[in-house]
């Protein structure tokens, strides 16, 4: 992925309104990300532990969508300690389900759409083997790397997709 500036991520969110997204908190020292292992960006709020945010390349530009854990959703009994993006598996609570507001009119009558995503949304770097889970006894995948990102991308465009879905 292309290293992003502020603006740049600022203007791809098409879940929020402007205002919104100009009170984003972006993450720190975007410059020193490790761009070249990034399929997308993607972070959580350290003031709103329940917002993350996720900026990807689509065809036109990038796109960033706003998530959150929806209300009334307990930590401890999250289904699923897999992640629907990288297939990565994690111990405990490694694993959130986010929601995204859907863009357009369906996104303003409170419509969303969610899956559970690695909590710390580094998902290119888990694919990459560049940051390990701590789940004891990970299965290694005899799929080669370059097939392991495309289906990780894959399944963030079709997750992108859904947000879009009635714009």
């Amino acid at each position: 992925m292309d290293p992003l500036d502020e603006k740049r991520i600022r203007t791809s969110f098409i879940n929020c309104s402007k205002g919104e997204a100009s009170r984003i908190n972006l993450p720190a020292n975007l410059s020193a990300l490790p761009w070249d292992d990034l399929d997308f960006l993607g972070w959580r709020d350290p003031g709103a532990p329940d917002r993350s945010y996720l900026v990807a390349p689509r065809e036109g530009g990038i796109v960033g969508v706003t998530l959150r854990v929806p209300q009334g959703v307990r930590r401890s009994f999250t289904k699923t300690t897999v992640c629907s993006l990288c297939l990565t598996g994690h111990p405990g609570s490694g694993v959130s389900l986010l929601a995204a507001r859907k863009a357009g009119a369906l996104g303003r009558q409170g419509n969303t759409v969610g899956t559970y995503i690695c909590a710390d949304l580094a998902c290119s770097l888990y694919v990459r083997g560049k940051k390990k889970s701590e789940l004891a006894g990970r299965h290694e995948e005899s799929l080669p790397l370059e097939d392991r990102i495309a289906r990780m991308v894959g399944n963030l465009d079709a997750f992108l997709d859904k947000v879009f879905e009635g714009e």
